[in-house]
C-alpha cells in the first residue's frame, strides 16, 4: 500500500550557476498538514523554468523513498531531507518499475494521474 511521507513546496529563486543567473524552483521544504492542490501546482509551490517544468501535465513531482535510499548508499550520505530532489510528494511503495502512465492515486481529497515519467532538466 503506497504511503505519503511528505508534502514539499518551495518558490523559485534566482541562483548563480556557471557564471550566469538561473531561476529554479528545485528547493522544496516539507510542510506540516494538508496543502491545496490546484491545476498548475500546490499552494506555496512554483517552478522556475516553465519550459521544462510545470503546466497541467507536470504540476506535481513525485519521488520515492527507495530512490533516497539508493542515493544515500551511492553517495555515502545520511543527511537528506524530504524535498531534497525537488519533489512535491515523497512517497513509499510506488516503485518506478510498477507505476504506469494513466495510473491514478488519491491523496486526501485530491486525485492525481501519472502523465509522464520523471525527466532530468
Amino acid at each position: 500500500m503506497p504511503v505519503l511521507l511528505s508534502v514539499n513546496v518551495g518558490m523559485p529563486q534566482d541562483v548563480p550557476w556557471q557564471g550566469r543567473t538561473v531561476r529554479t524552483g528545485v528547493w522544496k521544504h516539507s510542510v506540516p498538514g494538508p496543502v491545496m492542490a490546484r491545476r498548475l501546482n500546490l499552494d506555496g509551490d512554483g517552478q522556475g523554468d516553465l519550459q521544462g517544468h510545470g503546466g497541467e501535465q507536470r504540476a506535481v513531482l513525485v519521488y520515492q523513498i527507495d530512490s533516497y535510499r539508493y542515493w544515500q548508499r551511492h553517495l555515502g550520505r545520511d543527511d537528506f531531507t524530504y524535498g531534497q530532489f525537488g519533489e512535491n510528494l515523497t512517497v513509499e511503495g510506488l516503485p518506478d518499475d510498477e507505476v504506469c502512465i494513466g495510473d491514478r492515486y488519491r491523496v486526501g481529497e485530491a486525485e492525481f494521474e501519472v502523465t509522464q515519467p520523471r525527466v532530468t532538466c
